[in-house]
């Protein structure tokens, strides 16, 4: 699932390329792609219509349009989602869920989504914020992050901590690629309890997620596949960097030991036995 450098790679090429723009249609081609939009998807396509796109944002893992300075079209792309901006006569893809076109007559904007868990939709008056996410806490890139606070909140916590990173409630943004990253970076097993882990421990884990995702960033993200790429469909590098995720078996760069794969609720955490010792 993109995360949270590869979600700010799409939002920076949306603000290029579609801010200022008015929409002239919308074409919503499949319903699964705006369920979460309640009226339906011939609701969200007339209320786009006519709506200039006067910003872009992102809290966490979700990215919207700001409509008008005043609502928004709010994004999750989900595990293949994809916002391409495409030549206005490029054929329909086999999986594009909705389109976009402008009054400008230039590139389209396009949704596609090949497993459909990504999803779209209007929210009315969330420019600032969409309610939808309101919830959804800040991340470490964010000017205005209170990492002291994320610290101490964490400090209380008997569960290990890469659940605590994980825990868009408290720490958004950073999903399972970029926490067992920064644990290696810190040196820190993801099953310690944070309670046992000093304030400086934990703030040192915080300082490498955002280390490592803005190294992350300024490689145009990571892609495994196909399915993440930009707008302009170019996947990112930021894979050939990676020190542990996707890489047991390998020598860990730091110590030798081997990295090992171990189950994480219903996933998989990446870390060395060597370097990250439960304390």
């Amino acid at each position: 699932m993109p995360e949270l450098p590869e979600v700010e790679v799409v939002r920076r090429g949306l603000d290029d390329h579609v801010c200022g723009r008015t929409v002239a249609s919308a074409v919503i081609l499949h319903p699964r792609a705006v369920r979460r939009h309640m009226a339906g998807p011939q609701d969200l396509a007339a209320r786009m219509i006519g709506a200039t796109i006067t910003g872009t944002a992102r809290r966490g893992k979700y990215l919207w349009l700001i409509l008008d300075d005043r609502d928004a079209l709010l994004m999750h792309l989900g595990m293949s989602g994809q916002m391409l901006v495409t030549p206005s006569d490029a054929a329909t893809g086999p999986h594009e869920r909705a389109r976009f076109t402008f009054t400008d007559g230039g590139n389209d904007l396009r949704f596609d989504d090949q497993r459909t868990f990504g999803h779209v939709m209007y929210d009315e008056g969330g420019a600032v914020l969409p309610s939808a996410i309101a919830h959804i806490a800040r991340d470490p890139l964010d000017p205005q992050f209170d990492q002291a606070a994320v610290v101490a909140r964490i400090k209380t916590r008997r569960a290990g901590i890469k659940r605590a990173l994980l825990d868009q409630a408290l720490v958004s943004g950073i999903g399972n690629i970029y926490a067992d990253e920064a644990l290696w970076t810190a040196k820190v097993h993801g099953e310690t309890a944070g309670s046992s882990l000093t304030k400086p421990r934990i703030s040192a884990v915080i300082d490498a997620a955002r280390d490592v995702m803005a190294a992350a960033l300024a490689q145009g993200g990571t892609s495994f596949d196909s399915l993440y790429v930009d707008v302009a469909g170019s996947s990112g590098y930021f894979s050939r960097s990676l020190n542990v995720y996707g890489l047991a078996g390998h020598p860990c760069t730091r110590c030798g030991t081997r990295i090992v794969r171990e189950q994480f609720m219903n996933r998989s955490s990446h870390l060395c036995p060597g370097c990250q010792r439960i304390r």
